[in-house]
């Protein structure tokens, strides 16, 4: 069987990578993904699924009914959105929407989501159960998963699995992580409240701004202190705002951030945490606060069966010496989480990078660009992981 994928794949290859070029030309911002939808609706439709649109807002759903008559499924998820970033691969095939761009990968992963259908529904009746494929809006405002599974999309689903691009991976090679993969991503927002006062005169005042840098440094500090350096926090404010004009003492500030963590323990700890820091500096000035912490989406958590039918997968149609096991997690986010929360699940890394560049831009770089040979390596991992997974329920 691993041939008879492995030889499909190759077949398709050139019509692959028509289809990611295509994606990538006309890149859609997150809860637009209304002309990818439809395209991608079209492809799996032609390749005899039965497809649902309209899943999640702009979310497809395409099913392949294998020989068991069971309603158990395993599912396979890719995402469509691109991101706010203006494009400067100079690529033939660049982004032809002003501002918009494919900058993390994600027509790579919808061309491996379609690629993997369309070998698996030559297949077909090799297979021993259902699968179905979702194709995600909106992964990059971290909603697109919960509104798929809002709309059925884990419905009777017994395991998920899922692909990411990673530059730092030569084309041709898979990153397999056990557990812990991403971390959670939470949003911070902290007000300060002082008085306003003359600029001349900042003792009659209660300077919000000031607060607000001590509270900034007390919270990096504090991280290094008295948090377990072997449960990692990263807590970065990227927005600060406030102030009226450079002579007058601004009474209010606002701070926005990102909070990142791995182990939910940690997770769970950190609102009262930061609340506590906060409080502690200002009373000590005399200023009053409010601090607003989100949960987002949580820590990716990889299945260790899963992952260890991902790496047999992929060592049996690549060789153990292009599969490397990875050592540490990314403390990024993917609301992939967010289907863990109702099956177990794997997600793996493919290679993009070039070998022969001494640089690979990063995901999220208006440069970003992938070793196109590398949407065949994952398709036939998933192609063939979905095969050896019914063979071995």
């Amino acid at each position: 069987m691993l041939t008879r994928i492995k030889d499909l794949a190759a077949n398709l290859a050139p019509r692959l990578v028509e289809i990611r070029r295509h994606i990538h030309s006309h890149p859609e911002l997150s809860g637009q993904e209304y002309q990818t939808a439809a395209f991608v609706a079209g492809v799996l439709s032609s390749s005899g699924l039965h497809v649902v649109e309209g899943v999640g807002k702009t979310g497809v759903i395409g099913e392949l009914q294998g020989t068991q008559n069971n309603e158990t499924v395993l599912a396979i998820r890719t995402d469509m959105d691109a991101l706010p970033i203006q494009e400067r691969s100079g690529l033939e095939y660049a982004s032809r929407n002003v501002g918009v761009m494919h900058a993390c990968g994600h027509d790579v992963h919808t061309t491996v989501g379609l690629g993997t259908a369309m070998v698996l529904s030559q297949v077909a009746q090799e297979l021993g159960g259902k699968i179905r494929f979702l194709f995600q809006p909106a992964e990059e405002i971290a909603q697109g998963a919960s509104w798929m599974v809002k709309d059925g999309a884990m419905n009777n689903v017994a395991a998920i699995l899922g692909v990411h691009v990673f530059p730092s991976i030569p084309a041709g090679c898979v990153g397999i992580r056990y557990g812990a993969l991403t971390a959670a991503a939470d949003d911070l927002e902290i007000m300060i409240i002082g008085e306003s006062g003359h600029g001349a005169r900042p003792h009659e005042a209660i300077d919000a701004i000031w607060i607000a840098c001590q509270v900034i440094t007390s919270l990096q500090q504090a991280i290094s202190r008295t948090q377990n350096p072997l449960r990692p926090v990263v807590l970065s404010i990227g927005k600060i705002h406030g102030g009226r004009a450079p002579n007058i003492i601004a009474d209010q500030v606002q701070l926005l951030g990102t909070v990142r963590s791995l182990h939910p323990e940690t997770r769970n700890q950190l609102p009262s945490w930061i609340e506590n820091i906060v409080a502690n500096v200002c009373n000590s000035y005399g200023a009053k606060y409010e601090v607003n912490y989100r949960q987002g989406v949580p820590s990716v958590q990889n299945d260790y069966a899963l992952t260890q039918l991902l790496q047999s997968s992929a060592e049996e149609a690549w060789s153990s010496d292009r599969i490397q096991v990875l050592p540490e997690p990314s403390l990024g986010a993917e609301d992939f989480s967010v289907y863990l929360e109702h099956a177990p699940g794997s997600m793996f890394r493919l290679g993009v990078g070039y070998e022969d560049r001494t640089i690979n831009h990063p995901l999220h770089h208006p440069q970003f660009e992938v070793d196109e040979s590398a949407i065949i390596t994952g398709v036939v991992t998933l192609a063939y992981a979905a095969y050896k997974y019914w063979q071995i329920k």
